[in-house]
């Protein structure tokens, strides 16, 4: 039994399949989405922009006709003021002398605890992964009082801190900044390092190399685009930092410049347009690291969000 097709009749259309779908956006669609973003990025920089129309105008100009005021006068003198007033090139120093070793050894121990979790495959494997990320999710705050306890017995060589002990020195600020953000760094780092293909690893060790050198020649120099982008986030992390140096450091002279700046504050008097342009200052350092690191920083975000 054989099916009969029978032809479309002359003049008839036939009707083709359409791919289902929104299709492109329409342009009102698009504007309204542009206003909306645009409106919520300006709402997201008025209190920086409010910073930088406080910190241009004078104080008696404020004083006498209001921060809401049409400004009577501009002048860059709180800069001034802030840079000579407040020690800044010491206390940007000091910053200098703790993020520096504080990124470079949570990138260093981060990626020895990745390596082990990630091309080793042992009972604990995971066990030990969730032990590094769950400090992260303590806050600072609950740790504060057994650590501020630790800091004040555990004791240090002359030679690295004129206290003799972790409370009031650099070296306890920098092993805090470290113990705290390897968490984050290792579960990043192990879940880049899940991407490597293992034969790599597998073809050195059959070449006779040791573990210590498949770590330092073949799996650190692949992971260059995690490391840059690690860095990039912990810069700006532990300079920014102004809890842990404001607890554990009693000495004015060696806090970073985030905590110096209530040096700017008087016991009877403040001046908010001094603080704002000391403020903005600060953060100079912090947007020179993220435009010089663009690429590598907006990577960050999504890095190592692949299964492994």
């Amino acid at each position: 039994m054989t099916a009969t097709v029978t032809p479309p009749a002359a003049g008839s259309r036939t009707r083709r399949a359409t791919p289902t779908g929104d299709g492109p956006p329409r342009p009102g669609r698009q504007t309204g989405r542009h206003l909306l973003l645009g409106g919520i990025a300006l709402l997201w920089l008025v209190p920086l922009l409010w910073a930088v129309y406080t910190s241009l105008r004078p104080y008696e100009d404020t004083a006498k006709h209001g921060y809401l005021s049409w400004p009577h006068g501009i002048s860059l003198e709180n800069f001034s003021n802030a840079w000579s007033q407040s020690g800044m090139p010491h206390f940007f120093w000091n910053s200098v002398l703790i993020t520096i070793p504080a990124v470079l050894g949570t990138l260093l121990f981060s990626a020895a605890v990745a390596f082990f979790v990630s091309r080793f495959d042992f009972r604990w494997n995971i066990a030990l992964l969730m032990f590094f990320t769950a400090g992260n999710l303590l806050p600072a705050q609950v740790l504060i009082t057994p650590l501020y306890r630790l800091y004040l017995q555990v004791p240090l060589p002359g030679w690295m801190s004129d206290s003799f002990l972790l409370y009031d020195s650099v070296w306890g600020i920098i092993a805090i900044h470290i113990a705290y953000q390897c968490g984050f760094c290792t579960f990043v780092l192990s879940n880049y390092m899940r991407t490597i293909p293992k034969e790599i690893t597998e073809a050195s060790l059959v070449d006779g190399a040791p573990v210590w050198r498949q770590f330092f020649q073949i799996v650190l120099p692949l992971c260059r685009p995690a490391f840059a982008a690690l860095a990039t986030l912990e810069s700006i992390w532990i300079y920014n930092d102004f809890f842990w140096s404001l607890a554990l450091i009693d000495t004015g002279d060696k806090r970073p410049i985030t905590s110096a700046l209530a040096n700017l504050q008087g016991q009877y008097f403040t001046n908010p347009n001094l603080i704002a342009a000391g403020a903005l200052l600060t953060a100079i350092p912090t947007l020179l690291v993220y435009f010089a690191l663009q690429r590598q920083f907006i990577s960050g975000l999504t890095i190592g969000s692949g299964k492994g």
